[in-house]
């Protein structure tokens, strides 16, 4: 937990309701501890679902059919909500953000997903708002090769602007934008990465202000040495500058879009509140049960699932996702 600490610091930065700064965090299985899950639940985190198996095979995502998607998303989902105890999980991100187009989204109605979180709307001078399949996407369709819906559904898009990579607005040069702040290969300080990040945050602020996407992959943050400290920094540098600006999961901007507040009573906004607006006290589990199974999908492998609740007599799996050998019967 020390990179989530560098960065969250849960009972000491908040944002200026009096709630410690919220994210989404995106899961997806093998190799997870879902102790760790359910205590980031605890502390008022979001959890989405981003697959089971992480297969890295293009082609695997972008033609997969309907029950490729629904093993895929639907068993993470089942794993997580047994596995860290946790109900709720109602948010998804595609892999490598490799949209599955009709398939996908008709898969997510049908499970009633809330959202998508895997669409890129291109760079431009004006951001894009969350907005609902139920109508034409407001956008070009962009990102890594993937098929974007083309039919209405009743499923909410939160898009991934992109990022205007540049560290200094002045720099006149045209760029390419990056889908996440991982993903913007040209910054290699601390001190470009906190102007990016404020360069961005300034563009959306100026313009419709619309609810601005910094994506991470915990491994780049760990291999950039001090950046997750900088962005730690960079989170009491903008609490500190604007009252205005909030830190809040996917799930709560849209609720805020469903049901909204003017912004001199967000402050006391219901929907951003409750018990898990600043949690306190120890995790509910400390010691978790390193439980070492195996799975008939998986086969050779022994894999350890780290759970308080009981060990499943299998390795949760596509086809048995509750670890109860049900699925082979």
């Amino acid at each position: 937990m020390d990179l989530y600490d560098r960065i969250f610091k849960t009972e000491e930065r908040v944002n200026a309701n009096g709630c410690s700064v919220k994210g989404t965090f995106f899961v997806s299985h093998k190799f997870t501890p879902y102790s760790a899950v359910q205590e980031l639940d605890r502390r008022g985190h979001e959890i989405a679902a981003f697959s089971t198996t992480s297969n890295n095979d293009q082609e695997y995502w972008t033609e997969g059919d309907y029950e490729t998607w629904l093993a895929e998303m639907g068993s993470n989902r089942l794993i997580l909500e047994k596995f860290a105890n946790i109900t709720g999980v109602d948010g998804m991100r595609a892999p490598y953000l490799l949209i599955g187009g009709n398939t996908q989204f008709q898969m997510m109605q049908d499970q009633f997903f809330l959202y998508d979180a895997s669409i890129t709307a291109p760079l431009s001078r004006v951001p894009v708002w969350p907005y609902t399949l139920q109508y034409q996407m407001p956008h070009p369709c962009h990102g890594n090769g993937g098929h974007c819906p083309t039919q209405s559904k009743e499923v909410w898009v939160v898009p991934i602007n992109e990022l205007d990579r540049r560290d200094d607005p002045d720099f006149d040069e045209s760029l390419t934008g990056c889908h996440l702040v991982s993903s913007c290969s040209n910054i290699y300080s601390t001190n470009q990465f906190k102007r990016l990040l404020t360069h961005n945050l300034n563009r959306h602020l100026a313009t419709n202000r619309a609810p601005l996407s910094l994506g991470f992959d915990a491994a780049w943050l760990q291999g950039k040495k001090d950046f997750a400290k900088a962005l730690g920094e960079w989170i009491d540098d903008i609490l500190l500058q604007y009252k205005d600006v909030y830190f809040v999961t996917h799930r709560q901007a849209l609720i805020w879009m469903m049901d909204p507040a003017r912004l001199n009573a967000i402050n006391v906004y219901d929907n951003w509140k409750g018990e898990k607006c600043q949690p306190k006290g120890q995790p509910l589990c400390s010691l978790p049960n390193p439980c070492p199974v195996t799975s008939r999908e998986l086969p050779g492998e022994v894999l350890r699932l780290h759970t308080c609740m009981a060990c499943p007599n299998n390795y949760p799996w596509l086809l048995d996702p509750l670890g109860d050998g049900d699925g082979f019967n």
